[in-house]
């Protein structure tokens, strides 16, 4: 819109004559009142009448000004037309009386200078033409122009001159109200704090909502792959010598499949704008419902899972909190899938609940945390397996979920081994 020379002066032009075309119901409506008050005149017809009827139109643009869609309807117009940079500017209504006085400012300002743009732009070019016409037109020569300022018993030929000259002057009013109101915009359309602190807010809240699906994402797709490939391994590896054991792994892999198809299509139901959760989509897997096929669809890859499981206090895993529930869960499986790409040997997995936390004094009876620690030695330098270094996405997307719950994740090398602890509260609500 803006690539051909004085582009942009034109449209902040037509935005300007906006400004005065959205001045008119005001200043008509102050037209009659004045023209009451008067004595029942016409106040068109008298100009410090309409003059008065202008000025008098302003407060009553500025009061209206502070309610309704008022800024995003400027920023709008001002981002189409004026050439201001968005990120300068405001979005959405405004949040404070303050943010609605400067709106109001704006408001007033467009269209009290729109409508003396507009004014000038309907009037000047028809005189301009006349006066420029006058020197090859002769019965214009015998017109008087208006209010004394021009005669045509003088020079007919000054008059092209002053022609142009009004058509100048007009432009360069036009172009630097225009670029007046483009500096202006800014400063009285621009984010106030509480605009600042909003947007920010919706970025944490729109991050936390695509780190929540990247990490579903990872922990489903990347333990199911990881499970897959080491069951497939195993599988070739035993395919003459134990078919049984083949069998099995085929089993498991077409579970973890299934399994996996179905909580992908739960996540992708999510990224969808509006999609409604569907009945038949798979549930969101928990230690009550999902630990043990886990567990065993581990074994079926070949690795040895020594599982030692306490729920103390709690009684039974279903009587965890749903959330608890659902986030110890990704948490053994990131371990498991930590452990099927890195290490070697068996894999020592230990949940329990404890009953309180030990003070100097006495036992925290009200305290119950949820404990997931899981060891394994490395892999051997020659297996074929990734060397373990530090922790990967899948990691720190564990320790995000432990954070979340108020608890801690710490995962790294100890003793001979490598060792995943978490520390989960169970205080916190069920959800």
């Amino acid at each position: 819109m803006n690539r051909l020379p004085g582009a942009r002066a034109r449209w902040r032009w037509v935005h300007l004559i906006l400004g005065g075309a959205l001045l008119m119901p005001y200043f008509l409506l102050m037209q009659v009142v004045v023209g009451v008050v008067a004595g029942g005149v016409n106040a068109l017809d008298s100009a410090p009448l309409s003059l008065l009827a202008y000025v008098l139109s302003l407060p009553l643009v500025a009061a209206t000004a502070l309610f309704g869609p008022v800024r995003p309807m400027s920023v709008a117009a001002v981002r189409a037309m004026c050439g201001v940079p968005g990120e300068g500017l405001a979005d959405g209504p405004a949040r404070s009386w303050a943010a609605r006085g400067r709106a109001s400012a704006w408001w007033t300002l467009h269209l009290g200078t729109g409508a003396l743009i507009s004014g000038m732009t309907l009037a000047v070019p028809p005189m301009a033409v006349v006066l420029i016409a006058v020197p090859v037109v002769g019965r214009l020569r015998d017109v008087r122009l208006g209010y004394g300022w021009f005669t045509t018993d003088t020079n007919p030929y000054a008059a092209p001159l002053v022609g142009i000259g009004l058509l100048a002057g007009l432009a360069l009013c036009a172009a630097g109200a225009g670029w007046l109101l483009a500096r202006a915009a800014p400063v009285l359309l621009g984010p106030t704090p509480a605009d600042r602190l909003a947007a920010a807010e919706e970025r944490a809240a729109d991050l936390a909502v695509r780190n929540r699906l990247a990490r579903e994402l990872h922990d489903a797709v990347g333990h199911a792959l990881s499970a897959v490939t080491l069951q497939a391994a195993a599988a070739r590896r035993m395919l003459e010598r134990d078919p049984e054991f083949v069998r099995e792994a085929l089993a498991a892999i077409e579970d973890t499949t299934r399994r996996t198809v179905g909580e992908l299509d739960a996540v992708l139901g999510l990224l969808r704008d509006g999609d409604p959760a569907r009945p038949d989509a798979a549930p969101a897997p928990t230690l009550a419902t999902d630990l043990d096929g886990l567990l065993a669809r581990t074994r079926a890859g070949g690795t040895t899972v020594t599982a030692h499981q306490d729920p103390g206090p709690v009684g039974d895993w279903a009587a965890l909190p749903a959330i608890a529930s659902r986030e110890a869960y990704r948490i053994v499986q990131e371990g498991l899938s930590n452990a099927l790409r890195h290490g070697a040997g068996p894999v020592d997995l230990r949940i329990r609940v404890r009953a309180g936390t030990a003070t100097a004094t006495a036992i925290d009876t009200a305290h119950r945390e949820l404990e997931i620690t899981m060891t394994n030695p490395p892999a051997a330098p020659d297996d074929g397996r990734e060397p373990r270094t530090g922790g990967g996405r899948g990691l720190r997307g564990a320790a995000e979920r432990a954070a979340l719950l108020g608890g801690s994740l710490e995962a790294g090398p100890h003793g001979d081994g490598w060792r995943l602890r978490a520390a989960l509260p169970l205080n916190g609500d069920d959800r």
